[in-house]
């Protein structure tokens, strides 16, 4: 397990000003709609991963009509913002953050109907026994339903990409959409769809580069610290350039088990 928190409340407070209260990945709402395609979670159980500052979880319930939602996270302080924020929209009663240790999800075989999760699962290394483990938990007939960070081939990375994933300073295990599809058939799921969004985000985290430099820079340096601020810089022009080549395709990831 790591020692360094990735995302403390410095991070946490900084990509929720980009991505919205909650959010610690960009797209919001509308984006947590596109990775539910053809998934209904209404009065459904719930697997979260990496549920991140909660406003997934919320949202799954509040407004995709969940039953319960049960989020994970290896961190304290998204643990803590998460059910801050799910107490605060008075669904706490439904949704559940625990705090896990790295590993075999914590649960018993066939206990979800749905499992989600938005950009989260880059910090999972092996995505073969991640889907296994998905697979594991979902009753017959669960969907699996997430976003991911990808990178459009296997192997290593170009240097480009590499100089990008340094500057991150993230613990990124990225797949290819290749070894992703194969680790969620291999598992056993049916209807596999991997969708690229690679063209969405380009033009959107072109938007955030721009944002970050523009003239909010002293601002958001003056709240943020200087440091910290020139530091984003450098990860969104890099980000943005691995974005234009292609090499990083963020991609909705989907499947069933069988009844």
């Amino acid at each position: 397990m790591q020692d360094e928190i990735l995302y403390n409340r410095q991070v946490i407070d900084f990509l929720e000003e980009i991505w919205g209260e909650g959010f610690l990945s960009p797209g919001g709402p509308p984006e947590v709609s596109r990775i539910l395609t053809a998934v209904d979670v209404a009065g459904k159980h719930v697997l979260d991963i990496g549920s991140g500052s909660g406003a997934c979880a919320v949202l799954l319930v509040t407004e995709h009509g969940a039953a319960r939602v049960t989020g994970i996270d290896v961190e304290e302080p998204v643990c803590d913002a998460a059910n801050r924020r799910a107490k605060s929209a008075g669904v706490d009663d439904k949704v559940e953050i625990l705090k896990v240790v790295p590993g075999p999800f914590p649960f018993q075989d066939e206990t979800f109907d749905v499992v989600f999760s938005k950009d989260s699962i880059i910090h999972i290394p092996d995505k073969a026994t991640m889907a296994q483990d998905a697979f594991r938990v979902l009753k017959p007939g669960g969907s699996f339903a997430a976003s991911d960070w990808l990178m459009s081939h296997d192997g290593a990375p170009s240097a480009q990409m590499a100089d990008y994933i340094a500057e991150e300073g993230l613990d990124f295990a990225m797949a290819s959409p290749a070894t992703y599809a194969k680790a969620m058939k291999d598992a056993g799921f049916v209807d596999v769809e991997l969708v690229n969004r690679n063209p969405w985000y380009a033009e959107v985290a072109a938007k955030e580069a721009a944002w970050l430099t523009g003239p909010n820079r002293d601002d958001l340096s003056a709240r943020h610290g200087s440091d910290f601020i020139d530091h984003q810089v450098a990860v969104w022009t890099k980000l943005v350039g691995v974005l234009e080549s292609g090499e990083h395709c963020p991609h909705h990831i989907r499947g069933r088990k069988p009844e």
